[in-house]
């Protein structure tokens, strides 16, 4: 059994193969119908319990067609309609749907839960986010930069923003995988030591937008202010300068391409020229969770990597 809690416990040879396996079975059902299985249906009888503590689109619905896309099916479980919204422990939750289920994945804030979790269940776990890591979208990311032509070794990847979990984990995978993250952050609002350590030398933050993105080759930001943040004001003044625009888009590299998880505020974190312009790979990227989660699955049952 393998849990699947941030990019590490992968290793650099499992992201790999996971991207490979992604890659592969995306092309070998280009065309077809969403909710059509996969051919060889590998996950056939097999269901995922997702236990949602943070309001989802994109992590409900790509997990969901994951699943049903590999022959299994999904159920959603939301905290307010459970038990955990009453009091009952992570550690009962996860005892309970390990008789039921057969993986969880789990999307809330603090990332104690996520490892409560883990140590409790007898069958994977899977981070569906917390307010630490993102791993999930990180893997799309790395998938949609490969698919753009973009090898992810040598990679100048530009973050602009809040030092926060997706910046972590894109700091984990240049560790990983071997490209460099430079980060460019507001006073206030930095990664943590330990998020930048993951780097494993490939990661550093500087002070200005400019220097960060000059000769990037991917561009990458969040919204400013995540769920359940309540210091907005502050925090929108110290981001200003951090807003990708055209003209900072113009000092990365030509073919640079840029990145956002969604959802985004247009005209805060990045103007609508940029989002909806020819280097933004937002909506493959978006599409992407659904494929690389798909071999994300498939690595915690041991079918690959």
């Amino acid at each position: 059994m393998r849990n699947f809690l941030s990019l590490s416990d992968a290793g650099p040879d499992g992201v790999a193969a996971m991207l490979a396996d992604a890659l592969d079975r995306k092309a070998a059902r280009a065309g077809w119908p969403k909710g059509k299985a996969d051919a060889d249906a590998p996950l056939a009888g097999h269901t995922l319990a997702m236990v949602f503590e943070k309001n989802s689109t994109r992590t409900r619905v790509s997990f969901d067609m994951a699943i049903r896309q590999l022959g299994g099916s999904s159920i959603i479980l939301d905290s307010g309609t459970t038990q955990l919204g009453r009091g009952e422990t992570v550690a009962d939750t996860a005892r309970v749907l390990s008789g039921y289920c057969d993986a969880i994945m789990l999307r809330t804030d603090d990332h104690a839960k996520l490892e409560e979790m883990a140590r409790y269940a007898t069958i994977p776990v899977i981070n569906g986010l917390t307010d630490a890591s993102h791993p999930c979208q990180i893997m799309a990311d790395l998938l949609t930069l490969m698919e753009a032509g973009k090898p992810l070794p040598g990679l100048k990847v530009a973050w602009l923003g809040d030092g926060n979990n997706v910046l972590a984990s894109i700091m984990e995978a240049a560790g990983l995988m071997q490209f460099d993250v430079v980060a460019a952050c507001p006073q206030g609002f930095m990664p943590a030591d330990g998020d930048v350590a993951l780097g494993k030398g490939r990661a550093r933050v500087v002070g200005t937008a400019r220097e960060a993105v000059e000769g990037a080759d991917v561009i990458v930001t969040d919204t400013w202010i995540s769920m359940g943040q309540d210091h907005a004001e502050t925090k929108l003044k110290a981001m200003w300068p951090y807003q990708v625009d055209a003209a900072l888009m113009a000092t990365a590299k030509p073919d640079a391409k840029f990145l956002h998880c969604l959802p985004a505020h247009r005209g805060e974190e990045v103007t609508a020229d940029v989002i909806d312009g020819p280097q933004s790979l937002i909506w493959p990227e978006a599409e992407n969770r659904l494929h690389a989660q798909k071999s994300v699955l498939r690595w915690c049952f041991g079918q690959i990597g």
